[in-house]
């Protein structure tokens, strides 16, 4: 079994060129099958091992969108080898599980959260000695670029990570992004000042950009990491005096929810997100009900008639 998962990641490695992080999941699901399997050849694999597997998996307390994706990468296993010829049906084939994720709403950000955030960064770069170019100085420069990136854009905390020096187009104003299943799509960031950070930010890292590809560079200079994103928001809501809990990705869900509230068309913010399916955007419709009680109150037929 450890051979045929060895020969599936040298597939999606070099055939199907997926991401990193499709294949670190794609072998962190495999290796944890294979342990419950207790290591049972390819060809002894069933129906009756994959529900048990299920309710392994639930058991171990697992939600259930962690359950479909481990579910799905063990159907893309079987049916490579299926069409290898090495097993004669995959054991997926007719078999019926459906489940059912918690139709949860995305967690958005209140603006008035998001202004206090930037306001404070902005006025603690007044406060430092931009002059001399200091640690603290370039890092906080550093550190307002990608959440007003993260805001600006919607981009996803590991596309941020990604991003090199050759994905701005500071003439136009706009980032290429290369997101999930390397799709690439292009962004505009925005307002002047946006761009003007930038252009400072590349000015004070200029030799670290140049000696590591990566736009953004931590103080070891490495690429700066989806955790020190994380520890560096919630760094800088503690000092802001912001009690909400603020992950990178509710920048994202809040930018979307924003431009929903000012009649922006779907259409133009799935693809600014870099969604496959219109299904994926349209959960934001369903997010904000203080925008939909405004609607209503200023929006309906209804109103037109209070005089009896």
């Amino acid at each position: 079994m450890q051979h045929h998962i060895e020969s599936f990641l040298f597939h999606c490695i070099y055939e199907k060129n997926l991401s990193e992080k499709t294949l670190k999941a794609y072998q962190i699901d495999l290796q944890q099958f294979n342990q419950f399997s207790n290591c049972t050849p390819l060809q002894n694999i069933d129906k009756t091992m994959l529900r048990g597997y299920v309710k392994h998996l639930f058991t171990s307390q697992f939600k259930e969108k962690t359950i479909k994706r481990k579910l799905a990468t063990l159907k893309a296993f079987f049916t490579y080898f299926e069409g290898e010829e090495h097993i004669t049906q995959s054991p997926f084939r007719d078999l019926r599980i459906k489940i059912k994720e918690a139709n949860l709403l995305p967690k958005t950000i209140r603006l008035n959260e998001i202004k206090k955030l930037l306001r404070y960064m902005y006025k603690y770069r007044a406060s430092l000695d931009a002059t001399k170019s200091s640690y603290a100085y370039k890092t906080l420069i550093r550190d307002i670029v990608v959440i007003e990136l993260l805001f600006s854009t919607g981009i996803r905390v590991a596309e941020v990570c990604s991003l090199k020096r050759t994905s701005l187009n500071l003439t136009d104003g706009s980032i290429t992004v290369i997101g999930k299943g390397n799709k690439e799509r292009t962004i505009h960031f925005g307002t002047q000042q946006i761009k003007n950070l930038i252009k400072e930010y590349l000015h004070l890292f200029a030799q670290d950009i140049a000696d590591r590809e990566h736009l953004f560079i931590n103080r070891l200079d490495n690429t700066l990491s989806e955790q020190s994103v994380r520890f560096m928001i919630k760094r800088y809501t503690s000092k802001a005096n912001i009690s909400t809990h603020i992950t990178p990705h509710m920048f994202r869900h809040s930018m979307a929810t924003l431009l929903l509230e000012e009649g922006v068309d779907i259409r133009y913010i799935q693809n600014i997100l870099g969604h496959a399916s219109i299904s994926t955007t349209q959960i934001y419709t369903k997010v904000n009900p203080r925008h939909q009680k405004k609607i209503l109150l200023t929006k309906h037929p209804r109103r037109l008639f209070e005089d009896f």
